[in-house]
């Protein structure tokens, strides 16, 4: 999983030989400075660059290009450098800065593997010359910083800020940007030669400045929020404290648009987003449901939503970043003054003392305004997109479930509920999953691990559970054609069939409940021998081969208070099934207590690892896969009293006694 960072963070490098990866919007000539532990160069062997000789432990590339890959051996790096920083270079004649192209993106990857770290250049105007990445050196280890300091007057200033002498910078400046004149400029942007393609996949264009919410371009598969080891989430480290260079300015301004959002598919040409409204000067324009890129309004719809997720993920680890910043400054400035002997005497120690905690004020406060600015624009949009959401991302309680009938085409995604953060509660993203789903879902009845469930009662925890259960697999019955879903479900001690009455009424079940042992066993049995048959049609090219009477529609299981009348082979076969059904659609949702399966000892643990956990009450256990935020997630329910559930069941039932021949 890539880690996307944000200026000013940073990420452990966990190989010894790395590769860093550019994808420009333009053709850009790739340098490496190589500095000492103080960030200075020395000298003209500091800036390996081409055409010049460089250090047998990093490779770089040789012409200008928009597309580069930097190899360097950390092993072998020499004693006296301890950072080596990513420059970026626009070659002379070529645009006027980088803020007029679309946003490089720089990536880290172990040679010809998958990538670990990720950055994107966003926020750049008049520069030519920008330090992309920075490798350094901490207690014996690398790691890698997004950095993103541009300079509009070129590779010489950046040289001279790094501490060479002004003619020394300009000479070097000089001779690689020779370098860079040389190749001929239709060979450069060439996207369809050696090393081009589609540029959008590395890095689409960024947001206009002020406007952080609009023309998103759609990802191919935006990360889930990651579950960790099923318990609330004890945090790890964020974002990066800013870097001492950083005192001065106050932390970095970030621009929060994620880097990987492109083109889903090449079978036509990309629709229009809809155009924002005219906005008034110095004001970004009024959010537009659906400004996302997609092939539908659906999939609009949906990389908006997750646009949305991404923004407040950002601008929050901004935020908390310029607060870890300013108190760590703080912390330095209180313990200088106190170990200075003059500010002993007199009034000198506490006027150094309240200058410091008053810099430290201003710097949080200047951080809470951008915050309150970001979201104030996220909230404006949440109440344009909520509305406009088809079923399958709509709350129940949303006016979209009360009309219509069964779609004729599958979607893309199911809300499974709502995640915020603590800094704007009242801010509800809707969290989505892809579907199929190639995760089984875990609704956890148990008490342990979370402060709203210890403090409720068992029984109303459970009822919940599983209300929350049967309230996904309605929603996947409705937004889905006429049996394309088939519900299976496992009740061994028949406890939750008052939330299960619903889809006994509507006779939408495959089969009624199972019940007890027996029950269990007939059910798994006939669920495993579909997943086999299969895996064989699919193995013999001949997928529409299957016996009659196995169920081609995507099958739904769902399996309440387990390990309840489970033996070992049931056991056995409940993993099987998690592991191996979804890639032959058959897709498991278990309401469980994971206290209660401790009986059956380790040999459980890969089947919890492999479950989405939700929980039925409100339970920060989520993080996220760019900066790690434990998210509050909210079930979505139905409104108390409401009939919205048996209206959904009806047109299911309806819609699928008219289908049948």
């Amino acid at each position: 999983m890539t880690a996307e960072l944000v200026r000013g963070q940073n990420h452990p490098v966990p190989h010894d030989r790395i590769e860093v990866r550019v994808s420009a919007g333009t053709p850009v000539l790739a340098l490496a400075a190589l500095a000492d532990e103080q960030g200075r160069l020395a000298g003209p062997g500091a800036l390996a660059r081409p055409g010049a000789p460089a250090p047998s432990w990093i490779r770089l590339p040789e012409e200008v290009a928009d597309r580069h890959t930097l190899g360097v051996d950390l092993d072998a790096v020499a004693a006296e450098v301890h950072r080596i920083g990513l420059l970026l270079v626009l070659p002379p004649g070529g645009p006027p800065g980088f803020g007029s192209v679309p946003a490089a993106h720089t990536a880290v990857a172990p040679p010809g593997g998958p990538e670990f770290a990720g950055f994107t250049l966003t926020g750049l105007n008049a520069e030519t010359a920008v330090v992309a990445l920075e490798l350094y050196r901490r207690q014996g280890a690398w790691k890698v910083r997004a950095v993103g300091q541009g300079y509009a007057e070129g590779l010489g200033a950046l040289l001279t800020d790094g501490g060479l002498a002004a003619p020394e910078a300009a000479e070097l400046a000089g001779a690689a940007l020779r370098k860079a004149a040389g190749p001929a400029p239709a060979a450069l942007g060439d996207a369809t030669g050696p090393g081009g393609g589609d540029r959008m996949a590395a890095g689409p264009p960024p947001r206009a400045q002020g406007a952080p919410h609009a023309g998103r371009q759609p990802a191919p598969e935006p990360p889930e929020p990651v579950p960790v080891s099923g318990v609330p989430y004890a945090g790890t480290p964020g974002p990066a404290p800013a870097t001492p260079a950083d005192t001065a300015a106050g932390p970095p301004t970030i621009d929060y648009a994620h880097p990987r959002r492109r083109r889903t598919s090449t079978e036509a040409p990309e629709p229009a987003p809809r155009p924002a409204p005219a906005a008034e000067p110095g004001r970004p324009p009024a959010p537009v449901a659906g400004d996302a890129s997609g092939w539908s309004m659906d999939e609009r719809l949906y990389n908006q939503v997750w646009g949305m997720f991404e923004d407040l993920a950002r601008t929050v680890a901004a935020y908390r970043g310029a607060v870890d910043f300013a108190d760590a400054r703080l912390d330095r400035e209180l313990d200088e003054a106190l170990s200075d002997p003059r500010h002993r005497i007199g009034g000198a120690g506490d006027s150094a003392r309240d200058t410091a905690r008053a810099r430290r004020d201003e710097l949080v406060a200047r951080a809470r305004a951008a915050l309150d600015r970001d979201l104030a624009q996220l909230v404006a949009e949440s109440e344009v997109v909520e509305p406009a959401l088809p079923a399958a991302y709509a709350r129940w309680d949303n006016p979209v479930w009360h009309g219509g009938g069964v779609p004729e085409e599958a979607p893309l995604a199911l809300r499974l509920g709502n995640l915020s953060l603590p800094e704007m509660p009242g801010l509800r993203i809707p969290m989505l999953m892809r579907l199929p789903l190639e995760r089984g879902l875990w609704i956890d009845n148990g008490r342990t691990g979370s402060e709203t469930a210890m403090a409720m009662d068992t029984d109303r925890l459970r009822r919940a559970a599983m209300d929350m259960a049967v309230a996904h697999a309605v929603r996947l019955l409705a937004v889905h054609p006429a049996d394309r879903i088939s519900v299976h479900v496992i009740d061994a001690a028949g406890a939750g069939a008052a939330s299960l009455a619903p889809l006994v009424r509507a006779g939408v079940l495959a089969a009624p409940p199972a019940a007890g042992a027996e029950g269990v066993a007939r059910t798994l049995a006939r669920l495993t021998r579909r997943v086999d048959l299969v895996q064989m049609a699919l193995r013999a090219g001949a997928p529409e081969e299957l016996p009659a009477d196995v169920d081609r529609a995507e099958q739904l299981l769902v399996v309440h208070d387990f390990p309840h009348g489970f033996d070992d082979r049931a056991v056995t076969q409940l993993r099987y099934l998690a592991d191996e059904g979804p890639a032959v659609g058959v897709h498991l949702l278990m309401v469980a207590d994971r206290d209660e399966a401790s009986a059956y000892g380790p040999l459980l643990d890969p089947l919890w690892r492999s479950l989405m956990r939700l929980s039925p009450v409100p339970d920060s256990h989520l993080a996220d896969p760019w900066v790690q935020h434990a998210w509050t997630f909210e079930p979505d329910l139905p409104p108390q009293g409401s009939t919205v559930l048996d209206q959904a069941l009806e047109r299911v039932g309806r819609a699928r006694r008219e289908a049948r021949p």
